[in-house]
């Protein structure tokens, strides 16, 4: 019998499992320098006081491991990166104490057992409760912005993208996936994002990895704000949905065998094409805007559904949903510089609570990252949110000699040998539209 002979298909988990490896072999890292201990502990000790009545509506006892205590073993675990498990927390808590406890005589077993059955609702709670007082930081403060994001700025209540990530398979050796034959994965979170400040607005988690992103329109809708920008991704295209969008602007890829009726030419140039166009069919037929833009050779195709030109010029149409790239380096952060890729964990609660705590981990982050840009005078897409993060380590070096007191001062007055800011571009499609002479609205 002839039998065809099948390509070995590569394996898309293997940064995944590099990454595991790497986080179970890892040693001890050291404790968050004084200066950036008290940055989580003046953000997160009142969000957990602001919990009280939550916990008692969840029935908590009152136990060695409260929500304080179990807000700073996952911030700890994840922001030292510490990869053994409950065995190396239980040491840490017991000879040294994390953040704000002090030092705790807690039993491995108990601390496994509490990561696999806290609510995590508790933690997405907090990471709500200290999203706005990092907006509001974000808006006090002065740095310039790209181009095309401060004339959207001027223009929308905000400018958002949305966009889901499937989380990484679940080890096999912990809690109740322990001698299972398969290693699933841990499910699928969709965020929704302010691209300028890259502070996530709304996140959901749903357990099944295989959602479409298409299922969390509903929710997507219920969050963005009238007047507001939206940036999406090829696989939300929803012509029943689109004719929904009547209080907001979006801005999508259109696919290439997109079906459409030309109603209208606004611009035909080699290369811009801005045309009004049929779309869809029955109660789903509506008019839209294609835009075509050639850059180096090949045309990107846009829709989007203002239709004057006037407020919303072909050249920003393709400026801003290049913007949309900001959630996916939001994903990279969260997964490969935070850890989100590797699950100490395989309970559903015991995933949720990582999933929180990291997006908390991300927004304080991303904080951080912002005042160093603010200091720099430099837009917050020129600084390495990663550099920053891994440069506290030299900062802690620094300030034990005596040569340094404020984190954001000394990355900045170092940030060109830190690596933390970025390199410049050669190519850029922004300015080859070149928006800043454009004579546009």
């Amino acid at each position: 019998m002839n039998q065809k002979t099948q390509t070995k298909k590569p394996s898309s988990i293997r940064h995944t499992r590099a990454i595991q490896r790497d986080r179970s072999k890892r040693s001890v890292v050291a404790p968050p320098d004084e200066k950036i201990e008290h940055r989580l502990t003046e953000l997160l000790e009142p969000a957990i006081r602001a919990q009280k009545e939550t916990c008692k509506e969840l029935g908590l006892r009152h136990r060695k491991l409260t929500l304080s205590v179990m807000v700073s073993i996952v911030v700890s675990i994840i922001w030292r990166q510490i990869g053994s498990g409950g065995s190396e927390v239980a040491r840490l808590l017991r000879s040294e104490g994390l953040l704000w406890v002090s030092a705790l005589k807690v039993t491995q077993q108990a601390i496994s057992e509490r990561l696999r059955t806290f609510p995590p609702v508790l933690f997405l709670r907090i990471l709500l409760y200290i999203l706005p007082i990092l907006q509001a930081r974000w808006q006090a403060r002065q740095r310039p912005l790209p181009a095309e994001l401060a004339w959207a700025q001027e223009r929308y209540s905000a400018v958002l993208a949305a966009d889901g990530s499937t989380l990484d398979v679940l080890l096999r050796k912990v809690g109740l996936l322990r001698g299972s034959e398969t290693s699933p994965l841990a499910g699928k979170m969709m965020t929704v994002l302010d691209i300028c400040s890259w502070l996530p607005r709304a996140i959901w988690y749903e357990e099944d990895a295989k959602a479409h992103d298409q299922r969390f329109w509903p929710q997507i809708l219920k969050t963005i704000p009238a007047r507001a920008l939206l940036l999406l991704d090829l696989g939300f295209t929803n012509f029943a949905v689109f004719a929904q969008m009547t209080t907001l602007t979006f801005i999508t890829r259109a696919k290439n065998n997109l079906s459409f009726q030309v109603e209208r030419v606004y611009l035909r140039t080699p290369q811009v094409q801005d045309l009004l166009v049929w779309i869809g069919s029955g109660d789903d037929r509506q008019l839209i805007r294609l835009v075509k833009v050639c850059y180096q050779g090949e045309w990107y195709r846009y829709l989007t559904n203002e239709l004057d030109p006037q407020v919303l010029p072909a050249e920003y149409v393709a400026a801003l949903y290049r913007q949309r790239w900001r959630i996916e380096d939001a994903f990279n952060i969260a997964k490969r510089v935070l850890g989100l890729a590797y699950f100490w964990n395989g309970s559903l609660y015991g995933v949720q609570l990582q999933v929180w705590a990291t997006w908390i981990l991300y927004s304080i982050l991303v904080d951080l990252t912002d005042s160093v840009a603010e200091v720099l005078g430099q837009p917050f897409v020129r600084i390495s949110i990663e550099m920053v993060y891994r440069s506290l380590y030299y900062f802690r070096q620094a300030r034990q000699r005596g040569d340094a007191t404020d984190p954001v001062a000394y990355l900045a007055d170092n940030a060109r040998w830190l690596g933390i800011i970025k390199r410049q571009r050669k190519h850029s499609v922004i300015k080859f539209l070149n928006l800043t002479n454009l004579s546009g609205p």
